[in-house]
């Protein structure tokens, strides 16, 4: 047997401990991060969801949250149940291709897609119009929500969020997994295994310069994403969103709903002066609040600010600007974790001033 002979049947050998790994892996994360909602048939597409019902004295009109890439419903359960809880029907989602919910038709690859199958969802259980909240990549899905669907918008929350065409390209992984059969063979033996190595320090990049809450990965069920059908709708989520929004963001001033915009000086995950800043150009009715020391999990470390966000859009009072300076005070000496790319990027790094020249 020569040696190109061995280093193939070597090759072939460590492919098949890699996909067996990968096999045992997904029943592992499954079994350790079941569905905890219920399922619905929307736009084509099976929905895994939680409802959180309000009370008798709710305060707010619905709510519906979107996570960002790599994510699931769980993320936004966590960070926002408990305070609001009762005040309001709280809807959380996978979004389509994500946690336990199926990728339904090729629509669902762009984010007009993904909120048509939202807002089909919405009509399902009842919700004729609701307070859209999006956390970066759930941003994207946020405003087309807005654009596409204005009757169903009460109002739209944007943390951290991606909305226009950014300098520089997405992590290599994603250019990979797309490419067909070399894509789907990565996916299914080398992503799980090497994802769980890279997991821990990811997500310390997402929150820095912010600590991670803790048993974050263990709670949220961050794993799901490296299972592979989930990654690979991650991936064409990611490499179709700069194109996607190329041609929307022109669009964007069509949207009379009022938004608001929160984002951190410190978010090198989706660059505040691309995003935040081009939807508070382009939004008719949108206040931006530009908090200094802050990354890219609002969601997590801004909850109250974010919460305000939902009330104001409400229609109650509130000095959003005032709570950002408190917040400010409170996270001012966090310098945790690397401040770089990480697991589920969609920008590259920059030095980002304290605060925008343009007015707030």
């Amino acid at each position: 047997m020569n040696l190109v002979s061995v280093a193939l049947l070597s090759i072939a050998a460590i492919a098949l401990v890699l996909a067996a790994a990968t096999r045992i892996g997904v029943r592992n994360i499954e079994r350790n991060h079941p569905p905890t909602g219920e399922f619905a048939t929307a736009n084509g597409t099976r929905m895994h969801y939680v409802l959180e019902k309000a009370d008798d004295g709710a305060d707010l009109p619905p709510v519906v949250f979107l996570h960002g890439a790599s994510g699931n419903l769980a993320d936004q359960i966590i960070a926002f149940r408990d305070s609001l809880a009762g005040r309001a029907d709280l809807l959380f989602v996978d979004r389509p291709g994500h946690g336990w919910s199926s990728r339904g038709p090729g629509t669902n690859d762009l984010p007009d897609g993904q909120a048509a199958t939202i807002a089909a969802l919405m009509d399902e259980l009842g919700i004729a119009k609701a307070i859209i909240v999006g956390h970066s990549f759930g941003g994207a899905i946020a405003v087309s929500f807005a654009l596409n669907h204005p009757e169903k918008t009460a109002g739209t929350v944007f943390l951290s969020a991606v909305s226009h065409p950014w300098p520089g390209g997405i992590s290599w992984y994603y250019n990979l997994t797309v490419v067909p059969v070399i894509g789907r063979l990565f996916t299914e033996t080398f992503v799980l295994p090497f994802g769980l190595t890279q997991i821990e320090q990811g997500t310390a990049g997402v929150f820095a310069p912010n600590r991670p809450v803790d048993n974050y990965i263990k709670r949220t069920g961050v794993a799901l994403v490296l299972r592979p059908f989930h990654f690979r709708a991650n991936a064409v989520d990611v490499t179709r969103l700069f194109d996607y929004v190329t041609r929307t963001a022109p669009l964007y001033p069509q949207i009379k709903s009022p938004a608001v915009i929160i984002t951190g000086d410190k978010d090198t995950i989706v660059l505040p002066r691309v995003h935040s800043l081009g939807l508070k150009r382009d939004l008719e009715n949108a206040e931006l609040v530009w908090v200094r020391n802050l990354g890219h999990k609002p969601d997590y470390v801004a909850t109250g600010l974010a919460v305000a966000a939902i009330e104001k859009l409400a229609g109650k009072p509130r000095d959003l600007q005032a709570e950002a300076r408190k917040l400010e005070a409170k996270i001012a000496s966090d310098h945790y974790g690397p401040v770089e790319r990480s697991l589920g990027d969609i920008s590259p790094p920059g030095q980002i001033p304290d605060r925008p020249s343009e007015p707030i």
